[in-house]
């Protein structure tokens, strides 16, 4: 027994969900623990939690610091490394008056291109100098393994500075070709806008942004790649469309004309994506992919054709776009997901249906 958790505690959660390939590890009053396990949440084999079992398990893997911002705030982001187990990034919440943790693994260094299987446009927009590109999806559908595998590739073949602003830090950088410098929000910097403009000081060829959350964070983002650098960041966003959309959306109404210059002059390229259940275990990414061209500029400016931009990407296999329903044939051809997995991740389900057919993939 440690810290009164029972027969056992949060290090024991966290080394059975790493024991059973699990990503998320769910902690709350009431029930034994719950870890996802190729994109299922599944009950562990632990008894049942108490309220006091999940505060200890909480104040074990906080500090001082962490734990007066849960007290005020209700709510606490930070990274936690496990000796010998592994690092994750965690929240700890409260709900229904008690609390609730949740953890996610993160990988223990970047990975690679190959070991993930991207496609090969993802790489070429790594090797871009300057403008801005835009990792995107939902909660839970890989960006920051993709976001790794991009840093990774430019640590390791060009002279530079690399600058990451997260919150938390999850993936840990040692130098290679590169020099690379981590800020943490709350430890080494105030928000991402102050980290923003005082990047410019520090001498980064490339900055990635963990979060863009507001128009003063994408404002200053953008800035730094119209100024020559390569600025990688994340959003929450579902495809490439809603990405230009969303980044346009930030800005008041008397901004947007301005925005979207500033976007169309900056941005190197979009990837979106979402994970599906891998046939025979696992999960694999779906990849939408958007390659700034003149064709994608003038949709951008335009508002009123800013829609086409799906149809583009559709028809720009040559610049190695793709949209998630030709990443999705891909995928359903090559045997790496099921058919009703593809199908119900499809963004239009009946052309997706159509396509199958035109490939003689499934019966007319």
């Amino acid at each position: 027994m440690r810290n009164g958790v029972g027969v056992a505690d949060i290090h024991d959660f966290l080394r059975y969900l790493v024991d059973q390939e699990g990503s998320d590890l769910h902690i709350k009053p009431g029930g034994p623990p719950s870890i996802r396990v190729s994109g299922n949440l599944v009950k562990a084999s632990f008894d049942s939690l108490r309220v006091l079992d999940c505060v200890a398990a909480a104040m074990e893997i906080m500090n001082d610091e962490q734990k007066h911002q849960l007290e005020h705030a209700g709510e606490v982001d930070f990274a936690f490394s496990e000796p010998g187990v592994g690092r994750f990034r965690v929240n700890v919440y409260k709900q229904r008056g008690s609390v609730a943790i949740a953890a996610r693994l993160v990988l223990p260094s970047a990975p690679s291109f190959a070991a993930l299987g991207l496609p090969p446009a993802i790489e070429t927009l790594a090797n871009e100098h300057r403008g801005m590109l835009l990792i995107t999806g939902p909660t839970s559908s890989g960006k920051t393994t993709t976001t790794g595998a991009v840093l990774n590739h430019i640590n390791s073949t060009r002279a530079c500075h690399i600058l990451t602003i997260e919150d938390p830090i999850e993936i840990l950088y040692a130098d290679d070709v590169a020099m690379v410098s981590q800020r943490e929000i709350g430890e080494d910097t105030k928000d991402f806008t102050t980290a923003l403009r005082a990047a410019m000081r520090q001498d980064p060829d490339v900055i990635f942004v963990g979060e863009i959350r507001d128009a003063e964070t994408v404002g200053a983002a953008l800035q730094a790649a119209e100024t020559g650098h390569l600025v990688l960041a994340t959003l929450h966003t579902t495809d490439v469309a809603e990405t230009v959309s969303r980044v346009i959306d930030f800005f008041p109404p008397f901004q947007q004309k301005q925005a979207r210059v500033a976007l169309a002059g900056s941005l190197a390229g979009v990837v979106s994506q979402r994970l599906l259940k891998r046939a025979g275990g696992g999960r694999v990414a779906a990849i939408e992919i958007l390659v700034m061209n003149g064709r994608v500029r003038d949709l951008i400016l335009n508002p009123e054709q800013t829609h086409m931009i799906p149809d583009i990407v559709a028809e720009s296999g040559f610049y190695g776009m793709q949209t998630f329903d030709q990443a999705l044939l891909a995928l359903f051809r090559a045997g790496l997901v099921e058919l009703e997995e593809a199908k119900s991740a499809a963004t239009n389900p009946h052309d997706f249906q159509i396509a199958l057919q035109q490939e003689g993939l499934q019966p007319v």
